[in-house]
């Protein structure tokens, strides 16, 4: 049986809790914010109530001196730029180290003026879209002058085009990036680069993990033991290794710290929906 209660925007968080304290309801599985998350989670823990939550990221996306750039180059276009940056898993931070950072730079600089191109959606040639909705626009436009006004480089990008319409933002990219910047601490949930420079492992490492998020992360090397090392540190769910594309069936998709609990997907996505029950027999 499949049902679909149906309310508007402003009744949403009404019907949300209804479903988290009724007793009828065994269970809960939420994709969204980390912030409606955290409120469905407590709604739930009045009950203790089952709940399985997939939540906002704030993605590392880490590129080392051994790496194949132009794999690198070609994985950050996959990544950053499928439904123009909204996506939970979507890279939000670029960590290239200095020995490649302006090579890295001015590859994907080129590939993304000549590849990622807005416009409508029935038109063959687009390959990016608008964002969601106005106040999705309002953030990314927040975020992006708040690191200009902070002193950021604009290599690419960095404003709306409002000849297409008032939800189309251009893909940005941006250097020069301060910690003090919301571009670091904010999920962009839009088509925004920004690149940050590294010296050693251990400093990509600590920025990639001074987070609260922790959902996924993708690095680049050709380092065999760098790579174990790197996957086992990165706080996160999921590690893409010279890898984009992480999302499968068969791999648990999820993440830690406010990202989320529990998995989707694979057999651990099915055990969410199932109890464990010990059944001890004695001689009849």
């Amino acid at each position: 049986v499949f049902n679909v209660v149906t309310c508007t925007r402003e009744n949403a968080a009404l019907v949300g809790k209804v479903m988290c304290q009724s007793p009828s309801v065994a269970g809960i599985s939420f994709t969204g914010s980390t912030e409606v998350g955290k409120l469905l989670y407590n709604q739930c823990a009045l009950g203790v109530k089952r709940i399985s939550l997939e939540l906002g990221g704030n993605a590392p996306f880490i590129v080392f001196q051994s790496a194949d750039v132009d794999k690198a180059v070609d994985c950050a276009i996959a990544a950053k730029f499928r439904n123009c940056g909204q996506a939970c898993i979507s890279p939000n931070r670029f960590f290239i180290q200095s020995n490649v950072f302006d090579t890295f730079v001015d590859k994907l600089v080129k590939r993304i003026q000549s590849d990622v191109r807005l416009g409508d959606g029935f038109d063959p040639n687009t390959t990016a879209g608008p964002l969601i909705n106005d106040a999705q626009v309002q953030k990314v436009s927040r975020i992006v002058d708040d690191a200009i006004a902070k002193g950021a480089k604009v290599h690419c990008g960095g404003k709306r085009e409002p000849d297409l319409g008032e939800r189309f933002y251009h893909p940005t990219l941006l250097t020069n990036i301060s910690p003090s910047m919301a571009c670091t601490r904010e999920e962009i949930f839009g088509p925004v680069v920004i690149c940050i420079r590294f010296a050693t492992e251990e400093e990509a490492l600590q920025q990639a993990n001074d987070t609260p998020r922790g959902l996924a992360g993708y690095f680049f090397t050709n380092d065999l033991s760098q790579a174990w090392r790197v996957a086992k540190r990165l706080e996160v769910g999921m590690v893409g290794i010279n890898e984009s594309l992480i999302s499968s069936a068969e791999i648990a998709f999820g993440g830690i710290k406010e990202s989320g609990i529990g998995r989707e997907g694979s057999h651990y996505g099915i055990e969410e929906f199932t109890y464990v029950k010990s059944l001890c027999f004695g001689n009849a």
